[in-house]
């Protein structure tokens, strides 16, 4: 299988591709969890149906000492037991942010607040960022039908 449109070699997508690694790593140089940050990932890409952003960043968690338990349990957050509230929170928001077009509300007080509970601003604004810029890639790897599973932990940098 090969994508539509090579996001890695076109000149144009690597101007745009450029700002969203730099916000990217704005987040993470952040003091929100690094483990909170692949979960947020691992979570939205599998709402968007992002497979290359799923074989990523699971792979990236791992690497960096995810258990396999927790990584399989992400999709089902809900049912799971190995999530802390503090992480739960973030699932949640990272839910309704990722399907802000499917509520006419958009995100909840309640998840917001509940969020507000167990981060600070700055991890707040950085939970934000890090849910606007997985949505961004991920729907730009699904538009061009970018192949999954040959990513190698560190390949992009």
């Amino acid at each position: 299988m090969d994508a539509r449109l090579n996001l890695l070699t076109d000149p144009l997508a690597g101007k745009v591709f450029k700002h969203f690694n730099a916000a990217g790593r704005a987040v993470a140089d952040s003091s929100l969890p690094a483990a909170v940050q692949e979960l947020v990932k691992i979570r939205a890409s599998q709402i968007n149906g992002c497979a290359f952003c799923t074989d990523m960043h699971t792979k990236d968690a791992t690497a960096a000492g995810e258990t396999a338990t927790r990584l399989h349990l992400v999709a089902a957050w809900r049912e799971a037991t190995v999530f802390t509230e503090a992480e739960r929170a973030a699932l949640e928001l990272t839910e309704q942010g990722t399907r802000i077009a499917d509520a006419a509300g958009g995100v909840t007080d309640e998840a917001w607040a509940n969020a507000a509970l167990h981060y600070d601003e700055e991890q707040l604004a950085a939970l934000v960022a890090l849910i606007a810029v997985i949505n961004a890639y991920n729907r730009a790897n699904v538009i061009v039908r970018q192949p999954a599973g040959d990513y190698v932990p560190g390949m992009f940098g």
